[in-house]
């Protein structure tokens, strides 16, 4: 076997792993595959078992840099990436050693990630053409993702069976019922979540309307695709049935920066992911739990979760123009802040 062949071979292997042990993702696996070829190259197809350490510290820093362009953060997957590869390649006894184990990842601070306003969640919502199928459609998808905090690839995934019915007994005995939604996201976690009254109204519209009736979204095990598109551009008109129905990440993506557009909402806010950490701040807002707040967006860690105190400063910055020392005293900026009050009042 050749080394570029013996390089193939050994990247399989391992993205084989990460998919079937590690349960990574589809994206992740791409991600991993996209780092992987570029390394190769690096390595001028050669065998990565007889690569140096100062071979692999040079590929995940100054050649990303100088080559493509990668600064710290962008670096960081990368490095991710070599990382395990070569943990791997150690645990199945083809290196004696991890070569990468001592390469560190690129100090890089954290960015607070956009988030979309109440505003803009409240225009989105409302930018759906009732009237038609796709429009009631998209309004149930952006209520279960602001609703909800879902990452897309949780909404896109979702089956009919994903939705379940429970009942919810109160401190009186009393009981209603409800409906939940039952996602597996990120590292195959599942967790089932309550759906909000105005996005279950949605969902149940979007179900039972009569162009609904008329799409085959059912799958090889009798359950059915949830959200199903309804452009076929590639698909032969009777091969567009079942899991060739289901919309694409990319697609909702495209679906909320049409309507963003068309009532003026920013682009940096017109994502999925936005509207997750929207729901993320609207729950630390109102003083839920860390915890609480961790475990509805599925969080794998507390560290994941905190980013939302920073983001949720609205109620902090009240009470301290309300309740701090110096709302309470006269000071220098007293008169002048009562004059700007005025104006902006006026």
């Amino acid at each position: 076997m050749s080394p570029p062949d013996i390089f193939d071979a050994l990247v399989e292997k391992f993205l084989e792993h990460k998919r079937h042990t590690d349960g990574r993702q589809p994206r992740t696996i791409a991600a991993y595959r996209d780092v992987l070829a570029r390394f190769k190259v690096f390595m001028a197809g050669r065998d990565p078992r007889t690569a140096q350490e100062d071979e692999l510290l040079l590929f995940t820093g100054l050649h990303l840099n100088k080559q493509f362009g990668l600064h710290a953060r962008s670096r960081i997957p990368y490095v991710a990436c070599i990382r395990g590869f070569y943990s791997w390649l150690q645990q199945r006894g083809q290196c004696e050693v991890n070569l990468a184990a001592r390469i560190e990842y690129p100090a890089a601070g954290k960015p607070l990630p956009d988030v979309m306003s109440m505003a803009s969640a409240e225009k989105l919502m409302a930018a759906p053409d009732f009237s038609r199928f796709e429009g009631v459609r998209d309004a149930a998808m952006m209520a279960l993702l602001i609703g909800c905090g879902l990452r897309v690839s949780g909404l896109v995934g979702l089956n009919r069976s994903a939705l379940v019915e429970y009942e919810l007994r109160d401190r009186y005995a009393r009981t209603e019922r409800r409906l939940g939604v039952r996602t597996l996201e990120k590292g195959n976690k599942e967790r089932l979540l309550p759906i909000p009254r105005e996005a279950e109204l949605l969902i149940r519209m979007y179900l039972e309307h009569p162009d609904r009736a008329g799409i085959d979204a059912h799958l090889k095990d009798g359950d059915e695709v949830l959200f199903v598109n309804t452009i076929n551009r590639r698909c032969p008109p009777h091969e567009w049935v079942g899991e060739k129905r289901r919309l694409t990440a990319r697609g909702v993506q495209r679906i909320i920066e049409r309507y963003a557009d068309k009532v003026g909402v920013p682009r940096r806010e017109a994502h999925p992911h936005a509207a997750r950490h929207l729901f993320g701040t609207e729950l630390t807002e109102d003083d839920t739990p860390l915890q609480v707040t961790g475990a509805l967006l599925g969080h794998g860690s507390a560290e994941s979760t905190k980013i939302y105190t920073h983001l949720a400063l609205r109620k902090a910055t009240s009470v301290v123009d309300k309740a701090g020392p110096l709302s309470k005293i006269k000071t220098p900026a007293s008169a002048l802040l009562g004059m700007m009050k005025e104006r902006f009042t006026v």
